[in-house]
């Protein structure tokens, strides 16, 4: 399974564990409106088709429904609230920052490609001490369209000159997996992150128990 040309990986469960900033600022925002919390793992479900989709998801019980003018305020409060509070307690999951070094050593070109705003992707980057390690950082705005859009992963594949048989998008959800098939490209799993369970439906070519799997593959096929 070739697969060192291009490595893409999402952010949000994948590299990052952000649960509970993102959870703390939706329920912020909740407070902000004068609704009470929602339980964590019901905002972590939200999580995946970026900020605007997280805020909307957030606040779809409210009866009658809110006007488009409160859910842009509120999409607002809560991206103000998210940047000052995005490093409260997001960490990266075990075994990333070795795996991504390594694989940097042995030149593999790699980026990210998340549907977060691509100003906190990569102030997230940058303040993990990540940066060094890719090429291109791309966010949910940075193009028209989102994943499962394959446009982020069209652009670097031409960016980086790679081969889509050798190139593979690493996420931790069904969005990861349909904008690899889209794209044309592998799609590898994470068994952890924040919806790994949507995989039993949208299946990727292969799944990872910890990113160290991951390098051992790409460079068994690295040249010597």
């Amino acid at each position: 399974m070739p697969t060192h040309d291009l490595l893409i990986f999402d952010l949000d469960g994948t590299l990052i564990d952000s649960k509970r900033d993102l959870s703390d600022s939706v329920n912020a925002t909740r407070a902000w409106l004068g609704l009470q919390p929602l339980a964590d793992e019901l905002v972590f479900s939200y999580v995946g088709a970026g900020a605007s989709v997280l805020v909307r998801r957030s606040l779809s019980d409210v009866k009658p429904a809110l006007d488009e003018v409160t859910i842009e305020r509120a999409h607002h409060h809560f991206l103000d609230y998210y940047r000052d509070h995005m490093l409260d307690a997001t960490t990266l999951y075990p075994g990333v920052r070795d795996a991504l070094d390594r694989l940097h050593s042995a030149r593999i070109p790699m980026a990210i490609l998340t549907n977060k705003p691509v100003r906190f992707s990569t102030i997230l980057i940058q303040r993990l001490k990540l940066e060094p390690n890719f090429f291109r950082i791309y966010g949910g705005n940075s193009f028209e369209g989102k994943k499962p859009s394959p446009v982020g992963i069209d652009k670097l594949v031409h960016e980086a000159s790679a081969d889509r048989a050798r190139t593979v998008m690493v996420g931790d959800s069904s969005v990861d997996v349909l904008t690899a098939r889209n794209a044309g490209v592998r799609a590898c799993g994470v068994s952890w992150g924040f919806q790994p369970q949507t995989f039993a439906d949208t299946p990727p070519d292969f799944i990872i128990d910890e990113m160290g799997s991951l390098v051992e593959m790409v460079l068994r096929d690295v040249p010597k």
